[in-house]
């Protein structure tokens, strides 16, 4: 049986249309993913993502913890600010990429996982817990809800007396909203086009009159509901990559163009496994890529040099409503890597022609 959000209701009610995802019925778009696509881009869209995990791990040795199974430098983080990070296997596979949250210094940390990895993420956690820290899983008492777009802060802030236009990226709050508190209001968002995530539990109807507030607030701001489809293609934009695409077990940070997250200072889990590949250079990397000839790129298409030759993997690929172009990312082999190179997308029986491009595609949003 399919797990729901508690905003399931509204998403249905709103005509939304709904599938699948990491075990939730969740809505993919409302009226179409390129409407609600530039409605974040030029003013805002609400999106649902209540399917993502949460835990708590706190105690006196919970920055020992994070530390261990991170590796990014959580030590540099003061309370109210976040980071970017991933959880690597011992081969150096990311076994997911994950926000930490510093609530209180070295006691008190969140990790906010991807919705497919979260007892996965949990069992790790708890197997690789050598120290007194405690890993509390609150993913299904936590609602989340996305407001992305330049609009988005002038939409919250009536509901709020923290002055959200000063809150930086990669910066939260603890505050009330609409009466509720306490609401996790962060700027750590998934789109590159601005906006707050909140962070709440379902007490006392919250989700039903957060939700219907936002939407009504909204409305004078040309706010749209937005679903998981707008939230690919925008992020697909910005070069962001998703687990399951760009990330899994078998790809390494380093490959994917994440050593900015990789802080050798420290010891985590797949360190040595990683050291290794960096000294012997990766034979692959990520790379962005817009196609010259007709065709939408798919994941698992291959890309090829110009000579008809398999290089690589398609990752990631879609129409851009913004960049009106067909984008995708991939791995290719390392020589293929330069941007302006050509390639070719295999697509059915043709080969395509593409070019790889820097990241992200779309600059100074």
């Amino acid at each position: 049986m399919k797990k729901v959000t508690p905003f399931h209701a509204f998403h249905l009610a709103a005509g939304a249309h709904m599938a699948a995802f990491a075990g939730y019925e969740m809505p993919i778009y409302y009226t179409s993913i390129q409407e609600e696509h530039l409605a974040v881009r030029q003013r805002a869209g609400l999106f649902d993502v209540s399917h993502m995990g949460e835990f708590i791990i706190r105690g006196p040795q919970a920055l020992d913890l994070v530390q261990r199974v991170t590796t990014n430098d959580a030590a540099k983080l003061g309370d109210g600010q976040a980071q970017y990070s991933c959880m690597l296997n011992e081969q150096g596979g990311v076994l997911d990429d994950l926000i930490v949250y510093c609530i209180e210094k070295q006691n008190v940390y969140m990790l906010v996982v991807n919705a497919a990895n979260i007892d996965r993420d949990r069992e790790w956690m708890i197997q690789h817990n050598a120290f007194d820290a405690e890993v509390v899983d609150i993913s299904e008492k936590t609602c989340l809800l996305a407001l992305q777009g330049p609009a988005a802060v002038t939409i919250v802030q009536p509901f709020t007396d923290v002055d959200l236009i000063k809150l930086p990226y990669y910066r939260f709050v603890k505050t009330s909203l609409m009466g509720f508190k306490p609401v996790l209001i962060s700027a750590t968002g998934y789109t590159g086009a601005g906006g707050v995530e909140l962070y709440f539990e379902n007490k006392d109807q919250a989700a039903e009159t957060i939700w219907r507030e936002l939407v009504k607030a909204g409305e004078a701001q040309g706010m749209k509901l937005a679903g998981l489809g707008a939230r690919d293609t925008l992020r697909l934009e910005m070069g962001y990559c998703l687990y399951g695409h760009e990330l899994h077990e078998t790809t390494t940070p380093l490959e994917a163009g994440l050593g900015w997250i990789v802080k050798w200072n420290k010891d985590f889990i797949g360190k040595a496994a990683l050291l290794q590949q960096k000294e012997q250079g990766v034979a692959r990397k990520l790379v962005g890529f817009r196609m010259i000839e007709k065709g939408i790129p798919r994941q698992d298409y291959r890309i090829l040099n110009m000579e008809g030759l398999p290089i690589g993997k398609v990752t990631s690929g879609s129409f851009s409503p913004s960049l009106n172009e067909a984008i995708g990312l991939g791995y290719v082999e390392t020589a293929y890597a330069a941007p302006d190179t050509p390639i070719q997308i295999q697509i059915r029986n043709q080969q395509v022609k593409a070019v790889v491009t820097p990241l992200p595609f779309l600059k100074n949003s």
